[in-house]
Formats: C-alpha cells, structure tokens, sequence
C-alpha cells in the first residue's frame, strides 16, 4: 500500500489532494500540520488517513514525523507562510519556507537507506519566483528573479530539491502554481488572496476589497480541481520524464482580467454582487501583484501531461456547484 506524507495538511492544497488519494483503497496518507488537521470529510476511505500533529521547525517533531512514517513512498510538501505574509514578517518566512523545508528535505535524505528506490517529492513551488523585467510569455526558459521573500524561498528550495535529485537521495519535482483559485474558507495571507475573494465573498455576502484599481489586471490562474488531478499526475509521473538536476514545471493556468472575473460573478450570482466589491488601491501588495508574470507557455507542462482549465466561467460554476454540496 503506497504510503504519502501531505504536509500542510490543514490548508487547502493538502485537505484537497488527501480528498484524491483517499479514493483509492491502495494508499495510506499521513497528514500533517502545527495543528492536528481533520480527515477530510469526503475522503472515500477515511481510515486510511492518519492526522498527525507536527512542528516542521521544531528537530525533534521533525524527527518524530519521519521515524514514525516510514517507510515512504511520496512525500507532497504544501506548508508555507504565503506571499503577503512572508514579506511582512521576514523571519517567520525564512523559518516555515526555507529553513524547515531544507531539515524535511534532509530528514528524508538520512531516511533513505542505500540502495532503496528514492522517495517521490512534489513541492509545491509558485509562479512568484519570476520577477521584473519580465517577457511577454514566460517559459522555464526565463531566468527566476523574484521580487518578494516569498519567491526567494521557493527558488532556493527548487534548487535543493534539484540537486538531492540530481545525487539520487530523493526523486523529486518542483511545480510552479498559478494562482489557485477559487479558494474556499476565509481570505488568506497571500497577495492573490483577492482573486477567490472576487468571487467567494459576494457569493457569502460579504466584501472584497480588491487592491488594484485596474480592471485590465491580468492573473495567471488554475482552479484546485484541475490543481488536483495535476499533483495527482505529478505523483505518477515518470522519475526519466525531465533531467535530474532540472526538476521544475509551470504548470498549466490561463489568464483571466479584473473586469472579466467581475463580468462572471454578474453572470453567475447576479448583478447585485457587484455592490459588494470595493476597489481600494494598495501600494504594497499591488507592487507584490505587478511582479508576477501575466502569460505562460506551458508547452513543457502539456508535453509531460498536465492538463489546464476550460475557462473562469467554468471554474466560478465548479465552485457554486461545491457551495451547493
């Protein structure tokens, strides 16, 4: 039975791929975050998963997690501080992204007996570690220049995962996410955190405060359900499909304007939500927005299998339709 280890587990990514693997009888997930997370409520096989309480910045939690998970087989790593949060408190930054990411790497490595088949690693990476001067399309071609703390430390832990790859300790991957939208739940730290606002608070009755005034703003999207089934495929992807010292992947969105996402809210739940959404300029978190990059070609992406959405409609429609179960 193929045993995965989810940290993060009481975020969104994490409850929402846990939802995935737990379908299937085969695996054994292991779910964790500094608060013991709940099994989600529509895992298929609930006794498969085991919520675990754990301190990634904490050695000893750290080396209680991994002794007492193994063996292994796939470890998905999708904790962090985000992009707004990350850049106004630097040091918890550094502390959730980097540093006990690079101890879980090398817990992992030190894990690994000799000779056994290296442990699956899917990072959860972010499109933030582009900065300006950008292209008009960006590929992973283009040299990373990231412009908030948050990009930084998703570069930094790209280029372990490549090189612990690249030794043969762990057969990792690094995808990049578009924006994940829509996101269920309160808003979050990240500067993005107003894309699933747009449509999620109006949809509650409650107010989104957009941080732009500039309805031609254009983001680079992808919606948790395609998200899913591309960490799903990531998991099974081939350890020969890409080089072993370059291990990074955009994954696949589409761009989606200000005005056009308030033209779909309209459509979907009706002009009157338009009154709840306030166009108040930040400063801060616009100049946060206008570094990441607003066209993608996903051509490595599409040619290793992984799949985009059909449009904004279809993602808003997706999400109402969740609401109603």
């Amino acid at each position: 039975m193929p045993r995965v280890l989810i940290t993060g587990g009481a975020g969104l990514v994490g409850p929402l791929f846990a939802t995935r693997l737990l379908s299937d009888p085969s695996y054994t997930v292991i779910l964790t975050d500094i608060n013991t997370p709940p099994i989600p409520p529509k895992a298929k096989f609930p006794e498969n998963c085991h919520p675990v309480q754990t301190d990634l910045c904490d050695p000893a939690s750290l080396s209680k997690l991994i002794s007492e998970s193994l063996p292994l087989d796939a470890v998905c790593i999708f904790h962090g501080i985000m992009s707004s949060g990350s850049e106004a408190n630097f040091e918890l930054g550094m502390k959730v992204n980097l540093h006990s990411t690079a101890a879980l790497l090398e817990a992992l490595r030190l894990a690994n007996k000799e000779g056994s088949k290296p442990i699956r690693v899917v990072y959860s990476s972010s499109q933030a570690v582009y900065g300006n001067p950008l292209p008009k399309v960006i590929d992973e071609s283009v040299l990373p220049t990231p412009e908030g703390s948050y990009g930084a430390q998703k570069l930094i832990i790209e280029t372990l995962l490549n090189d612990y790859t690249r030794k043969g300790y762990l057969d990792g991957y690094s995808l990049r996410f578009p924006t994940i939208t829509i996101r269920g739940g309160a808003p979050t730290q990240a500067a993005s955190s107003f894309i699933s606002g747009i449509i999620r608070e109006p949809m509650n009755g409650e107010v989104c405060v957009i941080p732009i005034q500039d309805r031609g703003f254009v983001s680079w999207i992808c919606s948790p359900k395609v998200l899913v089934e591309n960490l799903w495929h990531a998991l099974h992807l081939g350890s020969d499909a890409l080089p072993k010292h370059k291990r990074v992947v955009n994954l696949p969105g589409f761009g989606v304007t200000v005005q056009e996402m308030m033209d779909v809210l309209a459509k979907v739940g009706g002009e009157e939500k338009l009154k709840l959404l306030k166009e108040e300029s930040d400063p801060d978190m616009e100049r946060i927005l206008r570094s990441w990059g607003t066209e993608f070609d996903n051509t490595l992406g599409f040619s290793l299998g992984f799949k985009k959405d059909e449009g904004f409609e279809r993602v808003v429609r997706d999400y109402v339709d969740g609401l109603k179960d």
